[in-house]
């Protein structure tokens, strides 16, 4: 089977089994959205061992550092001087410039990871209702997106590497 028969195969099989996991049994401890994106950077990033750990290790900063960002923005008065819009601009702009400069640091050099981790951060906590809140930016559960989106970037990046070896079995003749 020629490569990219054997790779759609092989992301649309498991991407069912991902689908009923995040809908069925799983439902609430990840979102198939941030794992598929973590699953395309795997990819993105060359799919290789290497890519493995940068998705997930760069993934969960940048989590990490949307958590900072979003620990801070409910601390910031609605009434701050230069209004609240200029403050979480200013805040979101020192976050990413921290998230970016650790890439100097070896394990946190794949940046695109680290912003993706960041962005399916804001994304569940501004789409979400009640979610942008110290109470659940604080709470143990799974509604904690340090927790649940972290999950979802792990079990997303497993997905692709067992795409990508369920895909180089099924190309061999």
């Amino acid at each position: 089977m020629d490569k990219l028969t054997a790779l759609s195969i092989s992301i649309s099989g498991l991407s069912g089994v991902a689908t009923f996991l995040a809908v069925g049994p799983a439902s609430g401890i990840f979102f198939i959205w941030a794992a598929t994106i973590a699953w395309a950077a795997y990819f993105f990033l060359g799919a290789t061992k290497e890519a493995l750990k940068s998705t997930i290790i760069c993934g969960i900063f940048g989590v990490f550092m949307a958590w900072v960002t979003a620990v801070i923005l409910t601390e910031t008065s609605t009434e701050a001087a230069p209004g609240f819009s200029v403050m979480a601009a200013i805040t979101v702009a020192v976050a990413v410039l921290v998230l970016c400069l650790a890439a100097k640091i070896p394990q946190l050099a794949t940046i695109p990871a680290s912003v993706l981790g960041y962005s399916c951060t804001f994304a569940y906590l501004l789409q979400t209702p009640d979610k942008l809140t110290q109470d659940v930016l604080f709470g143990v559960s799974l509604d904690n997106p340090l927790l649940v989106i972290s999950v979802s970037i792990v079990v997303g990046t497993f997905f692709g590497q067992f795409s990508a070896q369920l895909a180089a079995k099924l190309e061999k003749p």
